[in-house]
Formats: C-alpha cells, sequence, structure tokens
C-alpha cells in the first residue's frame, strides 16, 4: 500500500499519515549547515560535521523511535497537542508533509485550529528557518498558546552520549528579549556557539529540559505545556534546551505567523565577548535580522527552489515512463546531491558518530553528481587527495569539519586508490578541465609534503602494480568495496573490529574486484595520459592492464562466473568449489564493465549465471548461497543472518553494476529490468514491504534467505545513489561524456519508440531526441546536430551557450 503520493509539478512527496512504515525523512541544507528532519518533525542539525558540530541532540535506537526534534505544541484551553503529530500522538483532522528538494512543509489540523510548519536551511546562512502559520479555521475567537522546543546537543556527538560526568556540569545559556542563546564550552575552547529565536514578543521561555518536561515525562508530556505556564527556567549544569511560549488570539478565520531561527555563530578569539562571560551576539543578531518578515522568509526559500531548478536543469528526461521520469529528473539527481553533502556520515542509520566521509564513498559519488556542480566536485576531489599516502594507499575516511584522515579506521582499503582515478576522470570528462591535473596535492594532509594530482593518480594505479597476490591479482588488503569481505581479519573476540583488526598487509588473500576495477578505470587513466601527450608512460600502463585482463581470465573465471576473491590460504571465493558463497554479484559487474571476457562469450555466461543463481523480484542479492555460519577466515560477511546486508542480501549498490554490464553485451531489455527492480519509485505500491522512503534509494532490501525478503533498510546515504544514476543516465539512455565530447549509445527495452534528454555540457545546451523505428535494444544508425549528419556517435564541443538540436535514429 501507499502513504502519500508524488507531486512531480512541485517537486515534492507528500505523505498523508503520520504512521509511515519508518520514519521518511529529508534533508536541509546545501552549504555549511545540515539537517535531518523526519515526516513527523523529528531529527537534528550540525554545521559542516555529524560529530564534531552537532547542534540538536538526536538518541538513535530510541524506544519509540524517532523521538527528538523540533517541536511544537499547541495548548487550546487544555487541549495538548502537535501539528506533526509527534510527540504528542494525539489525532488530527488532517495531517500532512510536504517533503521538497531542500525544504520540508508540515500541516496538522486539530478541533477549529490549523498549523503549519515550514522548516528549510536558507542559501548562505548557517540557520533553520521555522515558519509557523496559525489559523483559527473556526467561527468563534480562539485564544490559544504555541510551545516550541530544542534540545541541544553538546557540540561534539559522541561525548555527549557518553561523557555525562562532564557534561552535566557545564551547559550555559544566555536569553535575551526573544532569544535563547546556547554556550555550553563557550568560556573555554569554542568559539561557536548556538541560539535559537522568534520575531515576536513571548510569554515567557525555559531552557531547562527537566523543568520544561519534568524530570518524569517524555516529549509527549511537558509540564509546561500541559500546564500553560512557562516556568522562565535558566538551565544551569544540566540538560539545556529552547522553548518560547506565545500566547496567540485568533478572530474567525484570522491567521497569524512567526518565525523561528535556529542558528549557528562562530566568532573570532579576539571578538568572543560583548562583556565578562557575555557572548558577542552581533552575528546573531545579523542573521536574526534577515528573517524577520514573511517576505524575508518566502524570498529565501524562492531563492532555494531557484538554486534546485537550476542544478535538475543539467539533465532532463522526457520519456513515455512517469516513474522514470521523476527519477531521472528529480530524486535520484537530488539524492545524489545529498550524498556528496554527507558521505556515510548522518542518516536515520548513520549516527554521524562513526565515521566520516568516506575516501571510496566520496569519489563514488562524485560520479553522480558532477554534471550539476562541477565546481564543487573539483574541490572534493582535492579533499580527497590530500588524503592519500605516499605509497598510493589512502585513508579509509576523514573528518568533514577538518579535512583530516580518521586515525581510528586508518587505511588498507586496497580499493581506495582506483576511486580516486574513476572520480578525477569522471570530472575531466564533464568539464574538459585537465589544469585539475596540475595542482600541487598534499600527501597525507602534510603541505611539506606535495606533488601534483597526476602524480597521486599515478601512485593510485601502481599502488596495484606494486601490490599483486600469488596469482598476480591484486591484493585485498582489509577489504575492497565490500568492507565486510574481510580476508586477512581472524577475528575471533566479539568486541574486535572486523575493519581494522587483523593483518591488512597480509600477501596471499587477492581481489577479483579489485582486477576488474583496475581494468575498468585504468584505462582511463591510460587515456588521460595520452591526452597529455606522456605515450610512453601510457604504453606502459597499457602493458599493465593487458596483463590483468589475461590474468583475470587465467585466474579470475570459475567456468561460468568470475570467482570473487582468494582467501588468505590461497583458497577460492565465491567459486563451483565453495559450500556456500559460490558467486558473488561484484566482479560480474566491474569484469564485464571493463570488458573482460566479452569476446569470448565469458561475460555472458557471468550475467547468464547472475539471472540463474542471484536474481530476486526484488532484486539481485549479492551472492549465494548465503553463508549459515561464522568463516573465521571471511570474516563480516557470515557474521549476518542468511538475506541481511552483505550476507545475500540484495546489496542494492551493486545492482546497477549488473545493469550497466548488461549494457556492454547489448541486452537492454535486462538492463532496465535490473535498473527498475531498486527504484524507489517503482517500489512505491509496496512500501509496507519496503517501508523506507519510496523516493529515495537504500543500500540495502532482505534477499530471499531473509524472512521479511523486500524490506529495506539504511535509506538516503548509499553509493546505490550516484550508481544508479550513472546506469539509467549514461549507460541505458547512453548520454555520456567523454574527453572527447558528449557520446550517444542507448541501450534500451526494444519495445521504447525513443525518449529525449535535454543536457548541459560544457556551456551549451544539447536537445538529443533518440529515436527507436526498428526497436533495437542498442546500436545507432545515424546521427545528425542541428540538421547536419556526423560521423561516430560523440557529439562535438560547442561550449558557445547555445542550444543544438540532435537526433540519434539507433538501428
Amino acid at each position: 500500500m501507499k502513504y502519500g503520493y508524488f507531486d512531480d509539478f512541485n517537486r515534492e512527496y507528500v505523505i498523508t499519515t503520520p504512521k509511515t512504515p519508518y520514519p521518511w525523512i529529508n534533508y536541509l541544507g546545501t552549504e555549511n549547515f545540515f539537517s535531518l528532519i523526519s515526516n513527523t518533525a523529528g531529527g537534528y542539525c550540525f554545521y559542516k560535521d555529524a560529530r564534531l558540530r552537532r547542534i540538536l541532540r538526536y538518541r538513535y535506537n530510541n524506544v519509540p523511535v524517532d523521538d527528538g526534534g523540533r517541536y511544537f505544541y499547541i495548548n487550546d484551553g487544555g487541549d495538548v497537542w502537535s501539528p506533526s503529530w509527534k510527540p504528542v500522538k494525539r489525532d488530527l483532522s488532517f495531517y500532512e508533509c510536504r517533503h521538497g528538494l531542500g525544504y520540508t512543509q508540515i500541516t496538522g489540523k486539530r478541533g477549529d485550529i490549523s498549523v503549519s510548519e515550514l522548516f528549510f536551511v536558507p542559501l548562505g546562512f548557517n540557520c533553520e528557518i521555522h515558519h509557523i502559520t496559525v489559523k483559527n479555521e473556526g467561527s468563534s475567537h480562539k485564544q490559544i498558546k504555541l510551545f516550541s522546543m530544542v534540545e541541544f546537543c553538546l557540540w561534539n556527538a559522541y561525548d555527549d552520549m557518553t561523557n555525562f560526568q562532564r557534561n552535566f556540569n557545564t551547559a550555559e545559556v544566555e536569553v535575551e528579549g526573544s532569544v535563547i542563546y546556547h554556550k555550553t564550552e563557550y568560556r573555554e575552547r569554542r568559539n561557536h556557539y548556538a541560539f535559537y529565536s522568534v520575531n515576536t514578543e513571548v510569554a515567557g521561555f525555559d531552557t531547562s529540559r527537566e523543568d520544561f518536561l519534568g524530570l518524569y515525562n517524555g516529549f509527549d508530556s511537558p509540564e509546561v505545556v500541559v500546564s500553560g505556564k512557562p516556568r522562565n527556567s535558566i538551565v544551569s549544569g544540566w540538560w539545556p534546551q529552547a522553548s518560547h511560549c506565545i500566547d496567540i488570539n485568533l478572530e474567525p478565520g484570522q491567521e497569524k505567523t512567526y518565525i523561528f531561527v535556529l542558528g549557528y555563530v562562530e566568532n573570532e578569539e579576539d571578538e568572543k565577548w560583548q562583556a565578562h562571560n557575555v557572548i558577542n551576539k552581533k552575528k546573531a543578531y545579523d542573521m536574526i535580522g534577515r528573517f524577520r518578515t514573511d517576505k524575508d522568509v518566502y524570498d529565501a526559500l524562492s531563492a532555494l527552489k531557484t538554486y534546485w531548478d537550476g542544478l535538475l536543469s543539467k539533465y532532463v528526461l522526457e520519456s513515455h515512463d512517469e516513474k522514470l521520469n521523476r527519477m531521472v529528473n528529480i530524486w535520484n539527481p537530488y539524492q545524489c546531491m545529498v550524498t556528496f553533502n554527507m558521505s556515510r556520515s548522518a542518516s536515520y542509520f548513520e549516527s554521524g558518530i562513526g565515521r566520516g566521509m568516506g575516501f571510496r564513498d566520496s569519489n563514488q559519488d562524485i560520479l553522480g553528481f558532477v554534471h550539476q556542480i562541477p565546481e564543487r566536485a573539483r574541490e572534493r576531489i582535492l579533499d580527497l587527495a590530500s588524503t592519500q599516502f605516499e605509497d598510493g594507499g589512502a585513508y579509509h575516511q576523514y573528518q568533514p569539519l577538518t579535512k583530516k584522515g580518521n586515525f581510528e579506521i586508518g587505511g588498507g582499503f586496497n580499493d581506495d586508490p582506483l576511486w580516486l582515478i574513476a572520480s578525477t576522470a569522471a570530472y575531466i570528462k564533464e568539464t574538459g578541465d585537465y589544469s585539475i591535473l596540475d595542482e600541487q596535492v598534499p600527501f597525507n594532509c602534510d603541505e611539506s609534503i606535495k606533488d601534483t594530482l597526476l602524480e597521486h593518480l599515478k601512485r593510485s594505479f601502481y599502488h596495484v602494480v606494486n601490490n599483486l597476490g600469488p596469482h598476480g591479482l591484486p591484493l585485498i588488503g582489509r577489504a575492497d568495496w565490500n568492507d565486510c569481505l574481510n580476508l586477512n581479519c581472524f577475528s575471533r573476540e566479539p568486541d574486535e573490529s572486523f575493519q581494522t583488526y587483523g593483518n591488512p598487509d597480509g600477501r596471499v588473500a587477492e581481489s577479483v574486484f579489485i582486477a576488474g576495477m583496475f581494468v575498468f578505470f585504468g584505462q582511463d587513466y591510460v587515456r588521460l595520459l595520452r591526452k597529455l601527450g606522456r605515450e610512453e608512460e601510457a604504453e606502459e600502463a597499457s602493458k599493465h592492464i593487458e596483463k590483468m585482463r589475461q590474468t583475470v581470465l587465467e585466474h579470475g573465471y570459475d567456468g561460468d562466473w568470475f570467482l570473487r576473491a582468494y582467501d588468505a590460504f590461497g583458497r577460492k571465493v565465491g567459486s563451483k568449489e565453495c559450500e556456500e558463497g559460490q558467486i558473488f554479484i561484484e566482479p560480474q559487474g566491474f569484469c564485464v564493465m571493463a570488458g573482460i571476457g566479452v569476446e569470448e562469450g565469458l561475460a555472458e555466461k557471468a550475467l547468464d549465471s547472475v539471472r540463474e543463481r542471484l536474481d530476486t523480484g526484488h532484486g539481485i542479492v549479492l551472492q549465494q548461497p548465503p553463508y549459515t555460519k561464522y568463516y573465521l577466515h571471511l570474516g563480516e560477511i557470515s557474521s549476518y543472518p542468511p538475506g541481511y546486508k552483505e550476507n545475500a542480501g540484495i546489496f542494492c549498490h551493486n545492482n546497477p553494476w549488473i545493469a550497466m554490464a548488461e549494457t556492454v553485451i547489448g541486452r537492454g531489455d535486462r538492463a532496465f529490468e535490473v535498473y527498475r527492480k531498486i527504484a524507489p519509485a517503482y517500489r512505491e505500491e509496496i512500501s509496507d514491504v519496503h517501508r523506507m522512503e519510496p523516493y529515495v534509494y537504500s543500500q540495502m532490501i532482505a534477499g530471499k534467505d531473509a524472512p521479511r525478503h523486500g524490506e529495506a533498510k539504511n535509506s538516503w546515504l548509499t553509493g546505490t545513489a550516484a550508481y544508479n544514476f550513472v546506469a539509467i543516465s549514461q549507460w541505458i539512455l547512453g548520454i555520456k561524456p567523454d574527453f572527447d565530447g558528449l557520446m550517444v549509445n542507448p541501450c534500451i527495452p526494444v519495445d521504447w519508440d525513443g525518449f529525449t534528454v535535454k543536457r548541459l555540457f560544457r556551456n551549451a545546451e544539447y536537445v538529443i531526441k533518440v529515436q527507436n523505428p526498428n526497436h533495437v535494444q542498442k546500436g545507432v544508425k545515424k546521427v545528425t546536430v542541428d540538421g547536419r549528419p556526423i560521423e561516430g556517435n560523440i557529439l562535438p564541443v560547442f561550449g558557445d551557450g547555445k542550444t543544438h538540436e540532435v537526433i540519434v535514429e539507433m538501428g
């Protein structure tokens, strides 16, 4: 069943009941200030780093789920309720949540009172705007009280949830007029504070959570709200929060609006104070002053919508398939931008404290959004390259606030270096900007050790060449893309980390998957070298690639599919010889994408094996048969119950690789079938099974061996977003940036008549109309540009700011 509907005109998902199968969330913020907000106003916000600059407190894995957020309460003559349903959970006569691009609007009605809450982060400001509209829809005068409530986190989210002997003694606030300032730890090493303001006179306030709620109450029944009497509490040491109380008088049909600003401010060290222990509020005053009126708010919201108009105009599809259009034009690129901002750091499944920005993750994410914001992709590539080691390896994660490597995780994930080649090549194909290769970039974030980005790419490439195992395949290290295939770990103790325990420098365990990556991305490295006139280096690199191709054919194929790996004892993983885990999805995708075994017919056999052994109605599972016991030499992958996560779950991220591989051998029907099965808009009708948001991808869907086959988890922050956008836009629809221009090479279902794509590329607009009169799956018969035929299928680079009409006839 469905719990809402798509409003494609307004680019919103409209939720019509607060009781969704799981909290369905949205993200606010595009630059430095970011927020998570659920359909019942749960969630939190932070500045740059969800761990180190957390502004609002949030309790993961809570009972009930999704408690804590930006809450508003109505006391209507003793009838207490919340327009977002939670936290009070009083029945509403009307409820609606509209999740849009960078904003969320929740409307609730009870009795004669209707309240609409608009939440968004305006461009250029480090704050959330909460625009509240209260309307009397009855026929008699109403006198009600409106209470706001947010709970402050003590900045470092990990310390906030663990170090109570300190944190129960540090809370400090200031109150000035209608503004509550949270300044915990500002007196010492911090130069930042938060504030929560409202643009009207208040009847009272509370800054102590205990005074507001009562020690033994939850968010659903605050003593202050129930009594209707604020206590004007000033917190000291314990549990800081911010709550305003506003008396509202409404005549029949009258409505009033209120503007709340939840902001973050940093001051220079010599400008921290305006008096002894009184914080310098100038920047807060300035920010509050920018949002005094409804017009200020609406202008900021309009600017935000214009911003998204610009981003989403870069690639626009017109097809016969409404669900495909909304995924390609709205929700998939929107999710790609969120993964760019968040990597895998902060969702309703990633707490924001355990990991920062992933090296592999962020490089992959670039593939999905580089066409939207190439200048920020450039910056991100250089940030990532700065965390690379001199030997070509890299920190697996880095903290977004400091941009320095995460020492807790370290390196040793041997696929990481190759993703830097992938993202850099994608950036140059999109922009034609080869100058990025000349940028001087540190190693290990050490400014005293620098070299060009091209040198970083060279070290990425040769990190594989210099770390080969007994069969000549790449050593896997701690893990490759599958962080849970830990062939050098051998963990026996329950509290050891599979990813950091053991010996990452083992010289036996090898990855066929990395071999496929090396051949696939290595070809772009060679093409870059040739573009730069470095023929000798290109020739040398080509020899390594060809040798790896032959090695995979000799030692990485198992008769009907590609092997997954060799373990630390030199035994096959992902082979007919294995009792469990005989076939894995990852190498079947990447090796075929790299062209390995295509001419020999081995690629087709591998993809047929995927369909026969791994496919389900909800997507392709990661491996089969599942592991039914813990294998010491395989690690975390065998620790999950069958059908979940990496143990034969439908790990959505690698499904697009199969779709892309199918286009290599020309099977458009199958490619689109694979794409469609996991695309959320196609799963909306089964939301009671899927459970996660029907507008964004999830990391995982339970596989056929799980009791809850088809149930998704880990929504939003997944590489699925970038790779399924690449799969549909570049490999199925076939509009693919290349070094020399825009390649058009569709591979589509045989029954499609065609489609049209408007694509902005290097300062020109291409309106590409693909026609399929002969109903083939692949093949370009002829191409005309502005009425003139061209040779081949690569559209020229015009760069003239004009619109060019392209007709592509398949055949």
